[in-house]
């Protein structure tokens, strides 16, 4: 393995042709939607970094504390591995604390970054290689929603998906990620995710809509993606976040609200969507857990739950319940 590659199995033509698909499904439909993914442009990829930052949106901030403090203790309850494999990267900024660990148990350790946006790829890449001249990095663009079996392989791996990412799945979705998850893996290998757990209703969605208006722009530059990659012409200012608490599937959405009635041109589509007044885009979901839940679904793809590790903000940590948990499963 070369000490540095990133290979390109996602272009922006790519791209630009699932988002057609998407969009055709998504925004064609009496109740419009479209996935999360279409968020991380280079705009949308330095704004969710300053997401993380915010007082109100904890799990960036709980999910390093629990590295922090226990990443020895996660990696060591893995069976084995030489390669960390992160799925939905981004700036990989909390890889070193997991890196660290498996390096203080290995000297063979490789990392493998999955990432849809090149951009925020190859900065954490090349930030990494600063930090780790001799360790063998192999970066793929990627959506990690497609068949993981032909991911690089560079000994056992310990897949990790971390910011509580598996949330934007719905459970029909979640089962084909674990699915997914567990065809590519062997026995003995792990799956590490990072998951949000169910809380205080006020605290969930003020994560998702902040008092500087953050979490409002990274919405609103979906719009400005579709106009890009759709030849749309989408007004972000025509429009309003939302962000509001679903009790029934316990999950926060995010949505797009049109201020008044127009329509929207979508030049790949070769057609117009029309908005009414208060008509709404679902543009992400985030579910919350709980530890029967996860554990469930791990044992309907065939993981055994090896490691909870979960933390409160400002109370320390707590196994039993906690804010938020960082959860090991090894394939059976």
């Amino acid at each position: 393995m070369t000490l540095t590659r990133i290979d390109i199995d996602l272009t922006e033509q790519q791209l630009r042709k699932t988002l057609v698909a998407d969009a055709s499904r998504g925004l064609l439909a009496s109740a419009k939607v479209l996935p999360p993914k279409y968020f991380y442009d280079q705009q949308g990829s330095e704004l969710f970094e300053r997401i993380t930052l915010l007082p109100e949106y904890y799990p960036t901030r709980l999910e390093r504390r629990i590295l922090s403090q226990r990443a020895d203790q996660i990696v060591a309850t893995a069976p084995r591995f030489t390669s960390l494999v992160e799925l939905g990267s981004g700036s990989s900024s909390k890889t070193p604390l997991l890196l660290d660990a498996m390096r203080r148990l290995s000297t063979n350790v490789s990392y493998v970054p999955v990432d849809v946006s090149l951009h925020a790829l190859a900065g954490a890449v090349g930030d990494l290689r600063e930090v780790y001249p001799l360790l063998p990095i192999h970066g793929v663009v990627r959506d990690f929603e497609q068949p993981l079996d032909t991911l690089p392989q560079h000994g056992d791996r310990l897949l990790a998906l971390l910011g509580s990412t598996i949330g934007n799945l719905d459970p029909e979705g979640r089962a084909m990620f674990l699915n997914n998850v567990a065809a590519a893996l062997a026995p003995g290998e792990s799956l590490l995710l990072g998951v949000d757990l169910v809380k205080d209703r006020r605290r969930l969605v003020e994560a998702y809509d902040d008092a500087t208006g953050t979490t409002r722009l990274f919405n609103l530059n979906m719009l400005n993606v579709l106009n890009r990659l759709l030849e749309a012409d989408f007004e972000p200012a025509r429009f309003d976040h939302v962000a509001l608490w679903n009790e029934e599937h316990s999950w926060i959405e995010m949505r797009l609200q049109a201020r008044e009635a127009m329509k929207v041109r979508l030049g790949l589509l070769g057609t117009t969507v029309a908005f009414e007044e208060g008509e709404q885009i679902r543009t992400e979901i985030s579910t919350k857990f709980d530890r029967t839940t996860l554990e469930r679904e791990f044992d309907n793809a065939g993981f055994a739950l090896a490691g909870w590790w979960a933390e409160s903000e400002g109370t320390g940590q707590s196994d039993a319940g906690g804010d938020y948990a960082v959860v090991l499963g090894v394939r059976s």
